[in-house]
């Protein structure tokens, strides 16, 4: 039976058409009686309840912070739906009203293709609609999740040959994933029909927000062909036919391809990806997946400028699964960079699973680093922030692995360390857990059953914080941070393929150096509570690096040839460059330098490498010989992983600083123009990320002082994380007790406004506030676990 309110649901769904409306009405009659007549709702769907501002023109998103919940209608789980949502109203309204209650101020839900337009042309938006109109009567916003990785089998029908391929040729038929290859121009085309179909529909309502175009965007994507080994993405007619065409604009001729290669390629037709390990070059495979970086880049830019031809207003977002830290680019599936995604819509951002499932438990400095990756590259280049695009809401489960506890304290600290980095949204995911597939039972802030949990409480209470509070958190950004470490894709890529096999000896000292050498860095600056940017290698320029005091560059056996000289540079201008073993081995070719440190940057670093060797077992140690680093006294002794590096100073500004356990020189201190600089012959911040060794935090501590980058915060009585932003005249400041007992910590900032008072943002209350010699300080007891958040503002 439909009931009167939900004839004014249905009345207000946008269909394709009104017609569409109206015959929806006339299969679903229902008898109302109205003056003691029966009266057929078609017409009163029709003409008394189509809503006046189904045509409306939706305001800018720029003024609003969602937070939000994935509910996609009742307990199917992302990116399936249930069937028949005209009759789930009442259920479905029930859900949306307790998300309301709760705090939360939006909806996100969600939308697959082969759902969206099971026929070609025909759409079906129904549960958009339902969830769109019930968000309405609540005044809660909806962001619409898009899936096109499940495509309807009508695409597959009419281009036969869009299938994906693997390297070795095989092709991949779809299941209910990974859909078809977006490089066929048919395929192409039907998508973009579909965003567009969905956008005319969407924008008619006044609760609609925005997009996520893509989520976790990948060349193929929730599929992994188990039957072929070592599968790589895409190898079929259409992606090499693209990549010709990427290669033709970046080489400009056969010729210069050919020398670049080392082919004697006589036609375009006859360029193939790189499949193979060869003893020769690898310059095929960096191209490879340099073309990968940047058709996935375009992809997301094409579906961005489909919905905003329509809705130029909608913001239109995106997510990474793992960010750059934390992937790799050689991996199959075809992994994009964060910060050419980022260029492709209004805001990109990442998915942030801390207990994901059993055994991953990650600690405060990973979730720090990589909100604080997100942060840098959200809001590179006058970037407005980012998104987290999903936000674990309860324990992981896939297939028997189940994590952890996910507890209201941690989705406490987790939503707060990300809005304490910029974020400008939070999506939970998700409202139930999954109800089917290998993660069935996990993520959900609430039961399967519609228990209300502690969880889904703390969320809300935080979301109705940020509520109160929207002005302040959409203008806050972090302050100009003074130390950067530079993330560096190429490093990955030292000997092509054959990088992916480890011959013998200590797998796991060289295995995932790359993620580690970065972690490495942050995890020992992270007690001083300076913030630390990282910044791309490829988009490095003198704007962007004359703000750091301090660059730090792990890891470097690899790097473009522009950036040598953009660091040569920065180290001539007065920067402190801090650089570890083998320092531009190879270019961006994979070709090697003839002298190391390689493009001229043995003259910026004051010596050339003599000779080099694996350490024992992969391990080293550098004994310092210095006292030039104020704080790092001769006598230290720095664990090291991997390459014994000696080095050999050029000039009288040159001179060693420590030794290897042979009394081989192991770092040189050096100066170049106004500037300095530092090299070690190992790898030292990847050492510390797998084994603590407290003088690591001692020595990048020490390198602050070098550079003479000051401490923004000081604390004394407990030994908190401290974040903060600025919006306008204010601070937001946030202290993070991630310990198990009490703290009674003293903060103080050193601000530019003499008197302040100040406000706790959970409370409500007037927080005290002092001029003392190390600037502004708040005082305050801290439950175990537990997050202080205070608002500052000049008297």
């Amino acid at each position: 039976m439909l009931t009167l309110e939900n004839a004014r649901i249905t009345a207000g769904l946008s269909m394709p058409s009104p017609y569409t409306e109206f015959v929806v009405c006339f299969r679903r009659e229902a008898r109302l009686a109205c003056s003691g007549l029966r009266i057929s709702a078609i017409l009163l769907c029709f003409f008394l309840f189509t809503p006046a501002n189904v045509f409306a023109q939706q305001p800018s998103a720029e003024n609003f912070f969602p937070i939000s919940v994935w509910y996609g209608g009742g307990k199917a789980r992302a990116p399936m739906l249930e069937r028949d949502p005209l009759t789930k109203v009442d259920a479905w309204r029930k859900d949306i009203v307790q998300i309301k209650k709760l705090g939360f101020n939006t909806v996100r839900c969600w939308i697959d293709w082969a759902s969206g337009e099971p026929e070609e042309g025909r759409y079906q938006f129904q549960t958009i609609d339902v969830i769109l109109k019930l968000a309405e009567e609540q005044g809660l916003k909806v962001i619409v999740q898009v899936y096109m990785d499940s495509a309807p089998s009508w695409v597959g029908r009419k281009y036969p040959d869009s299938l994906f391929v693997s390297s070795n040729g095989e092709a991949i038929h779809p299941e209910s994933a990974p859909g078809y290859c977006v490089d066929n121009p048919g395929v192409h085309e039907e998508e973009l029909k579909f965003y567009t179909a969905l956008a005319e529909d969407a924008k008619k309502s006044p609760a609609f927000l925005g997009w996520d175009l893509w989520s976790e965007p990948h060349v193929i994507n929730w599929a992994t062909p188990t039957y072929i080994y070592h599968p790589e993405f895409c190898f079929c007619k259409y992606s090499i036919a693209r990549f010709r065409s990427w290669l033709k604009k970046k080489y400009g001729s056969l010729d210069k391809l050919n020398e670049s290669w080392y082919q004697q390629y006589t036609a375009w037709d006859q360029v193939e990806p790189n499949r193979l390990s060869t003893i020769l070059s690898y310059t095929d495979f960096i191209d490879w997946k340099e073309f990968i970086v940047n058709k996935l880049g375009q992809d997301l830019r094409d579906r961005y400028e489909a919905v905003k031809r329509v809705d130029p207003n909608a913001v239109a977002t995106s997510h990474a699964a793992g960010i750059g830290l934390f992937s790799s680019p050689l991996w199959w599936e075809g992994q994009p960079d964060d910060w050419t995604m980022t260029s492709q819509v209004d805001y990109y951002g990442t998915s942030f699973y801390p207990k994901h499932s059993s055994f991953v438990n990650r600690d405060v400095q990973w979730r720090g680093a990589l909100l604080d990756f997100t942060r840098s590259f959200g809001f590179a280049n006058g970037g407005r922030g980012f998104w987290i695009g999903e936000m674990q809401g309860g324990f992981g489960t896939v297939a028997l692995n189940v994590s952890p506890t996910v507890t209201p304290q941690d989705l406490r600290n987790w939503t707060w360390s990300a809005v304490s980095r910029g974020a400008k949204a939070i999506n939970y995911y998700a409202w139930y857990p999954m109800s089917t597939g290998y993660e069935s039972g996990g993520f959900g802030l609430i039961k399967l059953d519609g228990t209300v949990t502690e969880r889904s409480r703390m969320a809300g209470s935080i979301a109705k914080i940020v509520n109160r509070n929207q002005k302040v958190f959409l203008e806050a950004h972090p302050p100009k941070a003074e130390v950067a470490i530079v993330y560096n894709p190429l490093s990955y890529f030292v000997g092509g393929r054959q990088r992916e096999t480890v011959y013998g000896g200590p797998q796991g000292e060289v295995n995932g150096i790359e993620r580690d050498s970065m972690l490495g860095v942050y995890r020992a600056l992270f007690p001083t509570n300076v913030p630390v940017d990282f910044i791309h290698i490829s988009r490095l320029s003198q704007t962007l690096l004359k703000q750091y005091k301090l660059v730090i560059l792990p890891y470097p056996l690899m790097i473009p040839s522009s950036s040598a000289g953009q660091f040569k540079e920065y180290v001539r201008n007065g920067g402190h460059l801090v650089a570890e073993a083998r320092l531009g081995w190879n270019n961006e070719h994979g070709s090697s330098s003839p002298t190391i440190p390689g493009m001229g940057l043995y003259e910026v670093m004051g010596c050339r490498e003599t000779d080099v060797q694996t350490g024992k077992d992969g391990r080293t140690t550098l004994k310092w010989t210095s006292d030039d680093l104020p704080g790092f006294m001769a006598g230290e002794s720095l664990p090291a992983r991997w390459y014994e590096e000696t080095l050999k100073p050029l000039g009288s500004q040159a001179h060693v600083v420590a030794t290897f356990p042979s009394e081989a020189a192991a770092a040189v201190l050096s100066s170049y123009g106004r500037g300095k600089t530092l090299i070690l012959g190992s790898y030292v911040s990847a050492a510390y990320e797998t084994r603590r060794d407290p003088a690591a935090i001692r020595f990048y501590t020490a390198l602050l002082k070098w550079a003479g980058v000051p401490l923004p915060v000081t604390v004394s009585g407990a030994s908190p994380e401290v974040r903060y932003l600025e919006s306008g005249r204010d601070i937001l400041i946030f202290v993070f007790n991630h310990g198990n007992q009490p703290i009674d910590p003293s903060v103080s900032l050193q601000l530019p406004d003499r008197s302040y008072s100040a406000i706790d943002l959970v409370t409500g209350n007037a927080v005290q506030t002092a001029t003392e010699a190390n600037g502004t300080t708040i005082r305050e007891r801290i439950a175990p676990d537990d997050v202080w958040v205070v608002k500052l503002s000049p008297r």
